[in-house]
């Protein structure tokens, strides 16, 4: 994967991971808070944090001591 492809991957999943941050912020303030798509947010939301500190590393180059 080139590294151009992999920063605009890391734009896409950093704009995902707001995204979600924002529909979390909003289910909280319902009156009424569907706890499973709440958890659901929260865990794609993890994964997400996951894929962006892969990407992040994939642009790191490996140092051979």
């Amino acid at each position: 994967m080139e590294e151009t492809e992999i920063h605009a991957r890391i734009e896409m999943a950093k704009q995902d991971h707001r995204d979600l941050d924002a529909a979390i912020e909003a289910l909280r303030v319902l009156p009424t808070v569907d706890m499973i798509q709440l958890q659901r947010f929260k865990k794609r939301k993890l994964r997400l944090k996951d894929e962006i500190a892969l990407l992040e590393d994939m642009l790191i180059p490996d140092i051979i001591a």
